[in-house]
């Protein structure tokens, strides 16, 4: 509870699903299932920190639902998961309402054993439990998942300027409720930079309040901060937060980042394996130009150093 109400994150997440920042089309068909005091099994797609989790949240709170939240990337282990599902659906509601199991990541799941249990669960407890799925990737969803959810797709198309006002709007609320100062370009920025991850926002602009303001000077301490938490993630072959990082900053320009990694080469690796990762990294930088997934190219290219290369 101490942790909670610290992080800016949980502590402003929001309860009511009318308060959550979403396009409309997407807000209105979560008031429909509240208005409905149903919560259908559901897949809720889309990319980190777009508010999936929080909309499951609110959607059970509103509907005084009893609800257990599971990380799958971090509990995915068949038995683990069964024996908490099992003994959290198994039993009947205190409050006489609908029980939610909401497994976040579950595209982390394994396709071939833990999401066809999953689908045995569904089965199982239909009668007294729901589930909700979050996952970033809906195509790493085995399809049985799919035929018994509805599935959403958190897209922000054409609302990006509306939905960013409204964080905007948020950040300085927080901002000033937090005694912060701040200066109005400089929050607007970070907005923009990690857009629509507002998770990573908040996180970012709670990480740089302990100054007292937010000012221009954070801009460049981000980019410095976020690289070194890179490096650190290749010196332990830590695979999976190379992969979240690369899934986080893949809005930038990519050329950039290359360019970024060559120029602390020397900080971070040790002299002897510098060579190698030029060669890779001009390699990439090439191939950038004309590959269809610029993620995939980036990820490909720092699997190679990490797995080439030694760090200091």
């Amino acid at each position: 509870m101490i942790r909670e109400t610290f992080l800016w994150v949980e502590k402003y997440r929001p309860k009511k699903i009318t308060d959550c920042i979403l396009p409309e089309s997407i807000k209105n068909t979560f008031i429909e299932f509240v208005g409905q005091k149903e919560i259908p099994n559901l897949l809720l797609s889309g990319g980190s920190g777009v508010g999936k989790t929080t909309v499951a949240r609110a959607l059970c709170e509103e509907l005084h639902a009893d609800y257990i939240l599971i990380n799958g990337s971090e509990e995915s282990g068949i038995d683990v998961l069964r024996n908490k599902i099992k003994q959290f659906a198994s039993t009947v509601s205190l409050q006489g309402g609908s029980k939610v199991v909401i497994l976040d990541e579950a595209d982390y799941l394994n396709p071939q054993s833990t999401q066809p249990a999953l689908r045995g669960f569904i089965e199982e407890f239909h009668r007294n439990c729901r589930f909700i799925f979050t996952c970033n990737f809906k195509n790493r969803i085995i399809e049985p998942l799919h035929s018994r959810c509805s599935v959403i797709e958190f897209k922000i198309n054409g609302n990006k300027a509306i939905l960013a006002s409204q964080f905007m709007n948020k950040v300085e609320y927080i901002l000033k409720e937090e005694k912060i100062g701040f200066e109005e370009p400089v929050v607007a920025e970070l907005i923009m930079k990690h857009f629509p991850d507002w998770r990573r926002v908040l996180n970012e602009l709670q990480r740089y309040s302990v100054s007292g303001t937010i000012d221009s000077g954070i801009l460049v301490n981000i980019a410095e901060v976020s690289l070194k938490e890179l490096m650190d993630h290749l010196k332990g072959k830590d695979f999976k937060n190379v992969r979240k990082w690369v899934v986080d900053n893949i809005d930038n320009d990519p050329v950039k980042i290359f360019r970024r990694i060559y120029e602390k080469l020397y900080d971070f690796m040790e002299p002897g394996s510098i060579p190698a990762a030029v060669l890779v990294l001009g390699k990439y930088q090439y191939y950038s130009a004309f590959v269809a997934d610029p993620e995939v190219n980036l990820l490909a290219c720092l699997t190679e150093i990490m797995t080439q290369c030694q760090f200091k």
